[in-house]
């Protein structure tokens, strides 16, 4: 009497392994973050981050283009202005960088959906999250700013808003006063788990948003904690989230997975710099195969329940799922 399974049967071509596959790819899944830099004729690559480069906004109509014959749906706007202060003020002008961009992609692409992120660590002086009160960011007068940086964005014409700042409260004072503004149907795609990270460092870079002294470590969240999340995810969801992404990545699948079995929301799992970088420069080395790496994790991903991925493999994973 055989006594073991031949689980191999179902693995022994790859038409069996095709049909039967249960977890699938495609470019409706991702988003792809933008780097837009207040100036003119700037393309400039990025050095810790091989192929994305910060584009001026004369220079967006050709990569727009690209993302969208690519079938990119969605893109993430970060904005790198020229003037900064201990407030932010640029955040919300109604000439700010995020602005004009929106306005631009809006008048000219009709096809793709515009996502801005909404923060103030690229706009203040110190690159904090938020306003300073005695060298601590204040939560509640930063919101008050939160809430007008994400107006603006909306009054510009963008399609959703995502809060990074991880301020307490900030999903409700967005959700108060869109709506207040007639913008009932704008979403909010809230960063409601977002670790304080070692992997976000090639951003800060791309985005020019290190802090200036102290870390964000009494905002953004203790990736030793095992449980904070949830009343993360509660909190946003009762405040009106949307969508919630979970920052990093690939280190959190765990998180991902128990937040995708408990909870019947949208996830965007961010897929951050410095897992793209990681995988670029272990691919520049030899080490590795960057097609093979980025498609497995990017399958990782969708495994553990991730509804949405934002990825700066995106262009490049346009490429790989035509060739599988």
């Amino acid at each position: 009497m055989q006594l073991f399974k031949r689980t191999r049967r179902t693995r022994n071509n790859a038409l069996i392994r095709d049909l039967i596959s249960d977890v699938n790819l495609s470019m409706n899944d991702f988003i792809y973050p933008l780097f837009i830099e207040e100036g003119n004729n700037i393309k400039s690559e990025i050095e810790a981050m091989p192929n994305q480069f910060r584009y001026s906004i004369d220079k967006l109509k050709e990569e727009i283009e690209d993302i969208i014959n690519l079938g990119i749906k969605g893109i993430l706007l970060f904005g790198i202005p020229k003037q900064k202060d201990e407030k932010g003020v640029s955040a919300y002008s109604e000439e700010g960088i995020i602005q004009k961009a929106v306005r631009y992609i809006k008048k000219n692409f009709s096809n793709i959906l515009v996502i801005t992120d909404v923060c103030m660590c690229e706009y203040t002086s110190h690159g904090h999250c938020g306003i300073l009160h005695n060298d601590n960011v204040d939560n509640d007068l930063t919101i008050d700013y939160i809430s007008k940086i994400a107006l603006s964005h909306v009054n510009a014409g963008a399609d959703m808003v995502a809060p990074s700042d991880c301020m307490d409260g900030h999903v409700y004072a967005i959700r108060t006063i869109l709506d207040k503004n007639r913008y009932v149907n704008i979403p909010i795609m809230s960063y409601s788990v977002k670790y304080a990270s070692g992997y976000y460092s090639p951003f800060r870079v791309a985005a020019d948003s290190a802090p200036s002294f102290g870390d964000r470590k009494s905002y953004q969240m203790d990736f030793r904690n095992g449980k904070e999340y949830i009343t993360k995810i509660e909190n946003d969801i009762k405040e009106g989230a949307d969508i919630f992404i979970i920052k990093p990545a690939l280190p959190y699948l765990d998180v991902i997975k128990t937040v995708s079995n408990k909870f019947n929301i949208p996830i965007a799992s961010y897929n951050v710099s410095g897992e793209y970088s990681m995988v670029k420069a272990a691919s520049k080395l030899g080490f590795i195969d960057e097609k093979r790496i980025t498609l497995e994790n990017m399958f990782a991903l969708k495994r553990a329940g991730s509804d949405i991925i934002i990825t700066y493999h995106a262009k490049d994973l346009a490429k790989y799922l035509k060739e599988i």
